[in-house]
Parts: C-alpha cells; structure tokens; sequence
C-alpha cells in the first residue's frame, strides 16, 4: 500500500489523499511517480485543483536519484533523508551533499500516524484478502470513514 498524507494548515491530522495498491513484495519507490501524477487537491472555491505540493516528506526507501529528479522537474522540495549506502556513493565520487530540512522531516510522523490509523483495520494490517480488488476496497473504505470522522467534527 502506497500512501499520500499531506499536513498543512487544511489536513493537520494526515487525512489519505491519494490510494494506490501495489504488490505485496514490491518496494514503494517505483510507485511514487504514479502516486505523484495521481495526487489531486480540490480548491475552495474557483480554481483547478492543485497537483503540486510544496514538499515531499520521505523516509530512506524514497531517496533515489530518479524520485529526486522528478521532484526537481516539478519544482517540488524534497525533504527526503539519505541512505548511508547513498552517501558512501556520493562522497567516493565527489558529489555535493543532498539539501535535507531536519526541522521539515520532523513532521513526517504524521504520514507515520496516518498509516497507523489506516492499518487499526486488523484486514488491513494483516491483508487477509488475497484480491488487490478486495483489499483496496476495504482501503477506500477505512479512508471514507477517516474523512467522515473529520468532516463530522
């Protein structure tokens, strides 16, 4: 499961905004142009809906060097932390150290929580569905009720 939470001044609280459900073996770094090029927030009021973050919070497994491109193209922070095996890498060749905001990824625990409060579902957490179909729905449907349960507030 691929997750998009974001936390600003609108979603304080890491409400889903993007679902997409990838293998069970597979890491989540490949899916994260697709979940990029899904993410969609309504306006309030007039206006298109906004696709471009201001920042990307990320843990290790989003550090390489084709997610920070994509992000770059798209004039989007990457507030990714980097792997050790990454800076080895980098400092044998001579490169110059990623920009890294420490105070930023402090809020990256609310993805964190909103994973948490996604998995309370033990289906989820366990994934006893062996259909992608089922186990998405029982997603959808635990990302309805954390937005109802604020939309309710």
């Amino acid at each position: 499961m691929v997750d998009a939470s974001v936390s600003n001044e609108r979603n304080e609280i890491g409400r889903p905004l993007v679902l997409l459900i990838g293998p069970g073996q597979g890491g989540d770094s490949p899916a994260f142009p697709l979940l990029m090029k899904e993410l969609s927030v309504p306006r309030i009021g007039p206006g298109r809906s906004r696709t471009r973050p201001d920042a990307v919070l990320g843990d290790k497994a989003y550090s390489s060097k084709a997610n920070r491109v994509h992000l770059r193209s798209r004039r989007i922070e990457a507030v990714i932390a980097e792997p050790d095996n990454q800076k080895c890498h980098r400092l044998r060749r001579g490169g110059r150290p990623v920009r890294f905001d420490v105070e930023k990824y402090k809020g990256r625990n609310v993805v964190e929580r909103s994973f948490r409060t996604l998995k309370q579902w033990r289906a989820l957490a366990t994934r006893y569905d062996k259909l992608a179909l089922t186990y998405r729905a029982g997603v959808m449907l635990s990302a309805v009720c954390i937005w109802a349960k604020h939309l309710a507030n």
